[in-house]
């Protein structure tokens, strides 16, 4: 019988995309906002995250609404990877949605209506409404499959109890089904919604804490309910402005949130919603939460946008908006004036500006370590300080992209860490911005469609 490889069987579940900032844990300050010099995948650009934290802590506490702040600097200085940990360290109760300037305008919707859509999806709303749920320990769960495929569909008992009381409950096929996909089991403590029939795990009873069952470190332990099982509770939903939109819009429907395609929404159905949650203000039953709108690319943004941002920003429920950007002095997209980042002067006068600079040597070498581990990748110290090297001479984005290609050079030839030959190979393989530029002058004659630069235009792309 042949020996089963248990590496080849892997559970589809469990794979995470590795995504360029999916090392970003948060901003890496310690309680009194000051930056560790390696923490939760950040590296280095200690004033601007410190900055970062700043911001962070004041929209957490409610004192900061309707602001904007820049983040301003060359390419690959960690602009996105700032953002990327504010996004992180304000969790999931705020919102967070990212845009790029270039997505604009390329979406079949004009583009202050996909502003529009963008400011709503950060501005959460936080509903409260009583329900009726069942709260108890499990005692015993019992489900009576049909012996026949095709027959009658399950049924079963569930059978719950608190301090005071001990009850069976009937089960249907709905029931079942969610009983299983959370994987209750005798033992855990379980509230179950009357109405959507949602069923959550609270945690593992107390009194099941001495069994010898297999549990992970993640296994929380609450004490048996007690009083009646069923009871009545204050249920917190969080949702975004934009998703109200979608699921009130006739046109579109809550099925709009699964495809994606929500089209332009009308400006009446946004005025009856801002109405009525507005009278759930007045009547306690929702707050709302200000969330952060990062847009990436700025400068890629025209005139008409920049105007929409300039009175977006001064509505009462607007969101903290992040704008990222590597240019420098620019044409505004839409005129024929310039000005510092390709923003307008009025709207630039508005920002908190937050500038990033460019990495240091041991700093690139602490990123690609960072990197590596994230990757799976190991590598010889050798390999290291040669892609630190190249990271320094080219680009900090090239030597992470030589990472996996270096490791897949690795394997081709049967190696199991990645050598200096490895990353030597690849760097001849991949061009780099500087290598391609003194190739594309060398050659541009035999290209299609080439135009001869001046001298200084050459000199300006070589450097």
């Amino acid at each position: 019988m042949a020996e089963l490889k248990l590496s080849e069987s892997r559970d589809l579940t469990k794979i995470e995309r590795i995504g360029a900032h999916s090392h970003i844990r948060g901003l890496g300050l310690d309680s009194a906002l000051e930056p560790r010099a390696v923490s939760e995948g950040m590296v280095g650009q200690a004033a601007a995250r410190k900055a970062a934290g700043v911001i962070l802590q004041m929209i957490k506490e409610g004192k900061i609404a309707g602001r904007a702040v820049l983040l301003a600097g060359q390419p690959g200085t960690g602009k996105t990877a700032i953002a990327m940990g504010m996004a992180k360290s304000l969790g999931l109760e705020t919102p967070f949605a990212m845009i790029a300037g270039s997505e604009l305008f390329s979406l079949e919707m004009s583009k202050t209506e996909a502003l529009m859509q963008a400011f709503r999806k950060a501005i959460g709303v936080r509903i409260k409404e009583e329900t009726e749920v069942i709260e108890g320990e499990v005692v015993e769960v019992q489900i009576d499959r049909p012996a026949v495929a095709g027959a009658a569909s399950k049924t079963g008992k569930l059978t719950l109890k608190t301090t005071e009381m001990e009850t069976v409950y009937d089960l249907g096929a709905k029931m079942i089904e969610a009983l299983v996909k959370e994987k209750v089991q005798s033992g855990d403590v379980i509230a179950i919604d009357k109405v959507s029939g949602k069923i959550t795990k609270l945690g593992r009873s107390f009194s099941r804490s001495r069994d010898y069952d297999a549990m992970g470190p993640q296994t929380k332990f609450v004490q048996c309910p007690d009083g009646e099982l069923q009871k009545r509770k204050e249920v917190v939903h969080c949702v975004t402005l934009h998703e109200i939109d979608v699921i009130n819009s006739r046109t579109q429907g809550f099925l709009a949130l699964f495809t994606g395609d929500t089209g332009e929404i009308r400006a009446e159905v946004r005025e009856q919603i801002d109405t009525k949650v507005a009278e759930w203000r007045e009547e306690g039953k929702a707050e709302i939460v200000p969330g952060v709108l990062f847009i990436d690319e700025v400068h890629m943004l025209d005139i008409e946008c920049f105007s929409y941002l300039n009175r977006a920003l001064e509505n009462e429920m607007a969101p903290i908006l992040v704008v990222a950007t590597n240019r420098g002095i620019t044409t505004i997209r839409g005129t024929t004036y310039k000005s510092p980042h390709g923003i307008p002067i009025d709207l630039l006068d508005r920002l908190l500006i937050i500038s990033t600079q460019p990495y240091t040597e041991d700093e690139i070498r602490q990123i690609l370590d960072i990197r590596c581990q994230e990757e799976e990748v190991e590598m010889s110290e050798e390999a290291k300080s040669l892609l630190t090297k190249i990271g320094v001479d080219t680009s900090l984005r090239y030597a992470i992209n030589l990472i996996t290609a270096g490791a897949l050079a690795c394997q081709r030839r049967k190696g199991k860490v990645v050598e200096m030959e490895d990353i030597n190979r690849v760097y001849h393989l991949f061009l780099d911005v500087k290598r391609s530029t003194q190739y594309l002058m060398e050659y541009q004659s035999q290209y299609m469609f080439s135009e001869d630069g001046n001298e200084d235009d050459a000199t300006a792309m070589q450097s």
